[in-house]
């Protein structure tokens, strides 16, 4: 998650840093949990509501309410291990209610089930199904209780199919802010991390359970949706000349200026690509809807789904190196050039694929939409920015956050640090290789700075939840990254992290695991350095 100032960060209730709009590490102890009390079983409005009869839950196995992560208490359920969601979507904005939904689940029971949880708040279902059979529900605080017609036997998959609808509301949280489902001027902007994901669609809402997603989104004429992966008709480069560099790129890309053979130049041009939904003014637009689908064909943490309705400008085309390249900016958005943000989107991933690895997506892009919000989110394949502009630095935070973070998910969010940390790395090594400040300077100006018991008081590796997104996650776990790399040499600290992204690619992984792959790269023994850098309060020798 990013903020909105060249070196952003997020302090207090939300303010936030570089990119990754909230985050942490290991696999959860799953607390196992039965289901709801009965003081929690509140049925839905309409008991008679079609194929979701509701009722006192049956005697029987049950999987855990909770993913057991006391950084996001409540979130999550076990039992199951979610495959795939497909997402049926009607988002109307100003409509008296926002969203019409059918979410179909696709799981996998890893244990006997006789019922399950699925994370929802506030939104109205109408039925539910389970292999094509009625089931029972109940309601109780942001859980919603699945009663099969039958057991479901451990190791079957079992589809649910749940309608429902309403207009999702944004979470308000003491510490972390206010997120999730944003209502602008002309649509809708979605940012869900930690754990927001349960205001709009049905989910298993941790990032412990990653799936491929499906999305069909109906919205009015005259607006666009944009979404996570790709359209069903990809995106084609429509002609035209190659977009000026952006402003704060004086050197071009980070390791050396522009070479871009012939042949491989963006061919990006002003009109909206296909399978993009253009902007367009019809008579009828009021009522009418026009319809896209996207596909994520790689697993997704929940949190990283987003769908973004509204008036844009979008760019279709290809990175130098290959990877398709969406980019869409709000046209009611001053100063931002959809251009100079589609071609420094581009050059940022083919850079980082050098260092990184590989990129890990079918497709990388972004979206600056008029949201009145002060942070970015590193949204899987496309992140989304609020309405403060296109700031270079933020940028390579949050596209890094692809690898780390969104490609390599955590399984707890303690371990956070393994994406802002790492995000924020990259933040630093952008501005280095556009002629800004060197990674050492950004460290020996923070090592060095008097005062900040927010930074060495609070150790990166466990914050507590009320540091979860504080400095101490990004700049300190941004310094133990300089630091291990001062320990172990340049060459060998990339391939630590090209050999960490990917053992882990496409799953998750915790800070013990990243040690152990520090120290079996490096032929070292850090154990003590990142203990010292993560987990022991004061200031650690350099």
């Amino acid at each position: 998650m990013a903020g909105n100032s060249p070196s952003p960060r997020r302090s207090g209730p939300r303010a936030v840093r570089g990119a990754a709009f909230r985050g942490a590490t290991g696999l959860a102890s799953l607390a196992v949990a039965g289901s709801l009390t009965a003081a929690c079983q509140t049925p839905f409005d309409d008991p008679s509501a079609s194929g979701s009869p509701t009722g006192p839950a049956v005697n029987g196995p049950a999987g855990p309410t909770t993913a057991g992560d006391a950084y996001v208490p409540g979130n999550g359920n076990g039992g199951y291990d979610v495959q795939h969601y497909a997402l049926k979507l009607t988002i109307t904005p100003d409509g008296p209610k926002q969203l019409d939904g059918v979410a179909t689940i696709t799981a996998k029971a890893t244990a006997r089930l006789a019922r399950f949880n699925l994370d929802l708040t506030g939104l109205d279902v109408s039925s539910i199904k389970v292999d094509g059979a009625a089931a029972r529900q109940q309601r109780g605080g942001g859980e919603l209780e699945v009663t099969p017609a039958k057991p479901l036997e451990k190791g079957s998959t079992f589809t649910t199919v749940i309608a429902y609808s309403g207009t999702p509301q944004p979470v308000s949280d003491p510490v972390l802010g206010r997120y999730g489902w944003i209502r602008t001027s002309d649509g809708v902007f979605v940012a869900c991390q930690p754990s927001g994901a349960h205001t709009w669609f049905p989910s298993n809402d941790h990032p412990s359970d990653k799936a491929t997603f499906d999305f069909e989104i109906s919205v009015p004429q005259g607006l666009t949706a944009i979404a996570n992966g790709e359209p069903d008709t990809p995106p084609q480069d429509s002609g035209g000349g190659e977009p000026a560099a952006p402003p704060g790129l004086p050197g071009g890309p980070p390791t050396a200026p522009p070479t871009t053979p012939p042949g491989t130049e963006p061919t990006d041009g002003p009109t909206d690509g296909p399978g993009v939904v253009p902007i367009a003014h019809r008579a009828g637009a009021r009522t009418a809807l026009t319809t896209s689908k996207w596909r994520v064909k790689d697993p997704m943490a929940t949190y990283l789904a987003t769908v973004d309705v509204g008036r844009f400008s979008v760019r279709t085309g290809k990175t130098a190196g290959g990877i398709t390249n969406i980019t869409a900016v709000d046209a009611s958005t001053a100063g931002v050039s959809v251009d100079q943000f589609h071609r420094l989107n581009g050059q940022v991933i083919d850079e980082w694929s050098k260092l990184f690895g590989p990129y890990p997506f079918s497709s990388t892009g972004g979206l600056i939409d008029d949201a009145d919000v002060g942070f970015a989110l590193e949204t899987q394949t496309r992140p989304v920015y609020g309405a403060f502009g296109l700031q270079p630095t933020i940028v390579a935070h949050e596209l890094a956050h692809q690898w780390f973070g969104d490609s390599v998910s955590v399984t707890r969010w303690q371990d956070i640090w393994l994406n802002e940390g790492f995000a924020t790395y990259a933040e630093w090594l952008w501005d280095e290789r556009t002629g800004g400040q060197t990674v050492q300077q950004h460290f020996d100006e923070i090592y060095g700075s008097p005062g900040g018991r927010a930074l060495w008081d609070v150790p990166p590796g466990d914050p507590g939840r009320n540091q979860m997104f504080g400095r101490s996650v990004y700049d300190r776990g941004g310094m133990t990254l300089v630091a291990l790399r001062g320990r172990v040499g340049e060459e060998t600290f990339y391939k630590i992290l090209q050999t960490w992204t990917k053992e882990h690619r496409h799953a998750s992984g915790t800070t013990e695991q990243f040690v152990e792959t520090a120290n079996r790269v490096s032929g070292k023994k850090l154990d003590g350095f990142f203990d010292d850098w993560l987990f022991q309060k004061g200031r650690p020798a350099k």
